[in-house]
């Protein structure tokens, strides 16, 4: 495999030239690996449920993309209903990748969040706004500083009323986002179906920051509200500047 070139891009950024680490590979997607990673836990760290399954059957899963993955978890694995999160990757054609090979940008996934929940007690509308209020949804492949395909906004649906909820909610907030003059969104929204499996990520990723409270989080409230609000996020680190090695 190849071996990746590291480089560094500078852009201005309104009034402020911050410095981001960029890494340049050929176009060819690895290969991949036919199994996941063997340190991926069992049990959550947090919520003390299954990982990976199995939940109940009344359980449903949704998976949502906004940057870096570790903020991402735990935004979602607060809330009152959630059974279980894990954190991985989706939307992409290499099989059971590693975070370098992501990071790559040659697998095409991106970094995103498995939330399964107990549709009784929270609902998709509910899960959704806490995923567009905490995030720019209008700067696509990036987050602040985390630049790359693989910090696309995303949301991959699992069943009908998480499409319309979706669906729904995108143009609530694009009215928001429309009366504050603050771009268009760029979420990709798809069926978890057409967005492929998603593979679990390393181990050392699963609930990183509980694991690292002083750890890195490029996400919080972004200052809008959902009707179902943002603040610049240009100033945090890249994920992959503090990311522990591999």
């Amino acid at each position: 495999m190849q071996e990746p070139l590291c480089g560094v891009v500078w852009n201005e950024v309104g009034h402020k030239v911050v410095e981001i680490n960029v890494m340049l590979f050929n176009s060819n997607p690895p290969v991949g690996r036919s199994q996941a990673p063997n340190d991926i836990p069992t049990t959550h760290e947090v919520l003390g449920t299954p990982l990976q399954g199995p939940w109940d059957d009344s359980a449903e899963v949704l998976y949502v993309a906004m940057g870096c993955f570790w903020g991402t978890e735990r935004l979602f694995y607060t809330i009152p209903g959630v059974i279980s999160t894990a954190v991985g990757y989706m939307g992409g054609s290499t099989p059971n990748p590693s975070y370098r090979e992501v990071c790559s940008g040659r697998t095409g996934h991106t970094e995103a969040a498995q939330v399964v929940y107990d549709p009784s007690k929270v609902t998709p509308e509910q899960l959704l706004k806490v995923f567009w209020e905490n995030h720019d949804s209008t700067t696509a492949n990036r987050q602040g500083n985390d630049v790359g395909t693989q910090y696309r906004s995303a949301i991959y649906f699992t069943n009908e009323s998480q499409e319309k909820a979706a669906s729904a909610t995108k143009d609530a907030f694009q009215q928001v986002l429309n009366d504050q003059g603050l771009g268009v969104v760029s979420t990709q929204i798809d069926s978890a179906e057409n967005a492929g499996e998603f593979f679990y990520a390393e181990g050392y990723h699963q609930q990183y920051l509980h694991k690292n409270p002083g750890g890195y989080c490029n996400h919080g409230p972004n200052g809008l509200t959902c009707p179902v609000g943002i603040v610049r996020q240009d100033e945090a680190p890249a994920q992959q500047d503090i990311a522990p090695p591999e």
